[in-house]
């Protein structure tokens, strides 16, 4: 390709709302351009890099047996209301009608087709295992789209599926293992390190999933991980050992003023107490998947803070948000700031349900909100002044926790996602009605899996691992072109040989990028290095002069003084290397 036919839309600065390097550079290169918010079109050089990680996708892929479908993005709606999830995935989702008033929405992942279109081809057992994958766009409402094509409102997945026997784990485990497998060789193909760590499922459903995630101080993803046995989890599903504390029972319940003292921190300063002595009360407003609202008092100890994931997950709820004062005040006659367990309006109690963590069974003598502005209660002892049902695992993990499996303090990290594998079990299988013969005769559902990969994302995790202050430094395997062709001027001897270079590269499979522009050297130097075609041949009459000209290598910058002959064997000998070198990990 000749940078005079090649539409690449190059700036020196980037628009104020683009706070990472990644956003910043994809911008700058003309790889992506905005068109609203979350929305982005992708340009000729960012979709030849997305076509570059497709195929090396679409390799690992076929590897393990699976088979590409290409699928409509416009999706019946009597699907996802037949899975569930219409009521479940809340406004992520988009939602519309056409001229007849059907119901329809923009696929944010292709569970229920795929389980849909298969539903009449598996028949028996011998048609499984089934391994089936696309690439394709898909579309979610995110509520803060931002840092570019990270994290948008319309972007492209690969998601795949696997379809198993009744009762067949260990099939699904072989899949599940090897997705995994092929998620690491291709992530590392691409030029990234990844983190494979415990995930939530969320609205996919499933009993098991795991994230790939690429370390990165800019990832909106928080890793936490024990470096002594290797634990680790997204910080949504995270736990860890609980540090027990020891309680003493300090006589009766006692009601006392405490003005104005509404947080933990003033409520620990005023009475000299530890909030690892407190019990801190949370209101929630919650909805479930029919749609209906109920409050929910979540108890936990006063120095941890409430996953409100591990929360959602364990009510089953759709959306989950915290009760604002008025509201709280209004429907179940309690003042944030001094809420409690005891003392609870009995004419509004039945309204709330009340949930508590590990961390407050068998509390005593502990301090909380006594329902009453500007009071609180000492002396306070679960099982006496109050009871709840059930116990169960609602906190926060924060760093310096003990890991859950060797009780090694744990370290947290942040990381961009850009894998997700889940074990599905039969939600899906089972709402579609999906049978097949069993050997014996018997009918059975099949066992699924799914399994996505973030394409654009893991362009954008390339450019945050592999950049300098200058541009991007692709790794061979995804980069635009291999060769970046710089003439100082485009005239005489130089253009010559720039063509000659040129066709001689083509010829070879290879993809040169030619600076034919009538443009000032510095200018081209500075596209070069911007866009990070990993290998340059700087031409100019000095060097060809001698018979010589320059290599430089985009990822080290190191510079090569070659002869004009040796020229091409040299670069194509290198590039040849890069690929062995990934294709080797």
């Amino acid at each position: 390709m000749k940078c005079s036919a090649f539409f690449m839309p190059t700036a020196r600065e980037a628009p104020k709302d683009a706070k990472i390097m990644s956003h910043i550079l994809m911008i700058r290169s003309g790889m992506i351009k905005k068109l609203s918010s979350g929305i982005y079109a992708l340009l000729p050089l960012g979709y030849r890099v997305v076509r570059k990680i497709e195929q090396i996708v679409r390799e690992e892929m076929d590897r393990i047996g699976g088979s590409e479908f290409y699928l409509p993005v416009l999706i019946d709606g009597e699907l996802w209301k037949t899975s569930g999830r219409w009521f479940d995935m809340g406004p992520e989702l988009f939602r519309l009608k056409d001229r007849n008033e059907q119901d329809f929405v923009l696929a944010p992942t292709h569970e229920e087709v795929f389980t849909y279109l298969l539903k009449d081809h598996i028949k028996s057992y011998r048609d499984l295992p089934l391994v089936v994958y696309q690439i394709g766009l898909k579309f979610r409402d995110e509520i803060r789209p931002r840092y570019g094509v990270m994290r948008g409102k319309s972007f492209i997945m690969k998601d795949a599926y696997s379809f198993h026997r009744h009762g067949d784990e260990a099939s699904l485990d072989k899949t599940y293992r090897d997705m995994a497998e092929a998620y690491r060789r291709i992530f590392l193909r691409c030029g990234l390190e990844t983190v494979p760590v415990l995930a939530d499922s969320g609205a996919m459903g499933g009993s098991q999933s795991e994230e790939f995630m690429v370390p990165s101080k800019v990832g909106e993803e928080e890793i936490v991980k024990c470096d002594s046995c290797g634990y680790s989890a997204n910080v949504e599903r995270a736990t860890s050992k609980l540090d027990k504390q020891e309680y003493r029972d300090l006589g009766e319940i006692q009601l006392i003023e405490t003005p104005d003292i509404k947080t933990i921190e003033q409520l620990e300063n005023f009475l000299d107490i530890p909030s690892t002595q407190m019990i801190k009360t949370m209101l929630y407003k919650v909805y479930n998947p029919r749609g209906e609202k109920e409050y929910v008092i979540v108890l936990i100890r006063g120095d941890l803070e409430v996953n409100e994931t591990k929360l959602k997950n364990y009510l089953g709820a759709v959306e989950i948000s915290k009760v604002e004062f008025d509201e709280s005040l209004r429907e179940l006659g309690i003042p944030i700031g001094f809420a409690g367990p005891v003392g609870l309006d009995e004419g509004k109690v039945e309204k709330i349900k009340i949930v508590a963590d590990e961390s407050i069974a068998g509390i005593k003598g502990a301090v909380t909100g006594a329902n009453r502005e500007n009071y609180h209660y000492k002396n306070v002892n679960e099982g006496r002044d109050f009871t709840v049902s059930d116990f169960v695992d609602l906190r926060l993990v924060k760093e310096g926790d003990r890991c859950p499996v060797c009780e090694t303090p744990l370290n947290i990290f942040k990381g961009i996602e850009l894998g997700h594998i889940f074990k599905l079990g039969y939600k899906y299988s089972k709402a579609f009605s999906v049978e097949y013969l069993e050997q014996d005769g018997s009918t059975a559902i099949p066992l699924m899996g799914c399994y996505g990969i973030g394409i654009e994302r893991t362009a954008a995790a390339v450019i945050e691992r592999h950049h300098d202050d200058n541009g991007i430094k692709w790794p061979i395997t995804v980069a635009p072109f291999h060769v970046y062709i710089l003439p100082i001027k485009y005239t005489g001897k130089m253009k010559e040989v720039s063509e000659r270079f040129y066709s001689e590269f083509a010829n070879r499979g290879y993809e040169p990028l030619l600076d034919d522009r009538d443009l000032r050297p510095g200018v081209k130097f500075k596209d070069a290095d911007l866009i990070g075609v990993p290998y340059r041949v700087n031409i100019g009459d000095k060097g060809l002069a001698d018979g010589k000209v320059e290599v430089v290598v985009r990822d080290t910058g190191e510079r090569i003084e070659v002869t004009v002959e040796r020229l091409v064997d040299f670069v194509c000998d290198k590039i040849e290397e890069d690929f062995k070198r990934y294709s080797s990990l």
